[in-house]
């Protein structure tokens, strides 16, 4: 699949497998399903609740953590600072991973200031 270089060099895969909407009881298989057929890039947030199948997936894959592009998303109960930075904290463990190649703020409300300053 295509990628494009970021400013930071980093590669993105220019179409990735979304989870939304997958429960967490399927979510393992669907992303293990994906990542099988070739897809490197991986969509989740907190809100989905199914950020652990998602992890659970990667790391059984075989797949070298570095050759999956992670997203997931803040929620909005989430927003605001010290929040925000626990929310990132609890959504790497339940990815089982160190690093999130890219997190966003899911919806531009609330303290959005805040939580984009726990994402820096």
């Amino acid at each position: 699949m295509n990628k494009i270089t970021l400013n930071n060099g980093v590669e993105m895969p220019q179409m990735g497998y979304g989870v939304y909407q997958v429960s967490p009881a399927e979510c393992e298989r669907c992303v293990s399903d994906a990542l099988q057929v070739g897809y490197r890039m991986i969509d989740t947030a907190q809100a989905y609740h199914n950020e652990e199948g998602v992890g659970n997936a990667v790391r059984k894959s075989g797949i070298d953590r570095k050759d999956v592009f992670l997203v997931s998303k803040v929620w909005i109960s989430n927003y605001g600072y010290e929040k925000a930075k626990a929310s990132i904290d609890e959504s790497l463990h339940k990815l089982q991973t160190d690093y999130i190649d890219l997190m966003l703020l899911h919806q531009p409300f609330c303290d959005r200031y805040g939580a984009y300053r726990a994402l820096e």
